[in-house]
């Protein structure tokens, strides 16, 4: 069976936005045997793009910055259409990816720091890495902070996960909407690998 010609990936394909020509080498071992995998996946993005902890707009934001930080061209490009017809705009759009890259550096930095835990100087010497666009996000502090966690869980960033963790709680998320950000964005990083 061709990709085309499977009606579960047609329909996600098309509810997406993803070019019907899209193939990829996961994608079709998976076509191959007619995975159960692939009708699980479409209901869980279908299922966490829709949550109610989130607006349209943050949900398809969120799974763009997913895309942007797994480099997945073709989902970023979905992801930005499905988030423009959320109303969007170009500066939520490049404040998603300036914070999908700074949580990379700080990711890398602390993990670092965490994994040499102990080391006087590593601990207090600054960092001295320059940070402004976390602090007037055009995206709000809430959300911007929630994005900043998400993408460091998909970054295995202990440190940055506790701290913004507690930092989106004091700007008033709520557990359940942390909660699904985190469901969210492991679903999409799993997407990232079968596309």
């Amino acid at each position: 069976m061709s990709i085309i010609q499977n009606e579960t990936i047609a329909n996600f394909f098309n509810e997406l936005g993803i070019p019907a020509t899209h193939t990829s080498y996961p994608l079709e071992k998976l076509v191959a045997t007619d995975s159960r995998f692939l009708r699980d996946l479409k209901l869980n993005v279908a299922s966490v793009l829709n949550s109610s902890n989130f607006t349209k707009k943050e949900a398809y934001l969120l799974a763009f910055a997913v895309a942007t930080n797994q480099k997945h061209e073709v989902l970023q490009n979905a992801f930005e259409a499905l988030a423009r017809k959320e109303e969007a705009n170009d500066a939520d759009i490049a404040e998603t990816i300036a914070c999908t890259a700074v949580m990379n550096t700080n990711n890398i930095f602390y993990r670092f720091r965490h994994y040499t835990v102990g080391n006087e100087y590593y601990e207090k010497t600054p960092a001295g890495l320059r940070m402004n666009v976390m602090m007037n996000p055009v995206l709000g502090k809430e959300f911007f902070e929630l994005m900043s966690m998400a993408i460091s869980a998909v970054n295995g960033c202990e440190r940055c996960v506790a701290s913004h963790e507690n930092s989106v709680k004091k700007h008033g998320a709520t557990e359940a909407r942390i909660y699904d950000s985190i469901r969210l964005v492991s679903v999409i990083k799993s997407l990232c690998i079968v596309l």
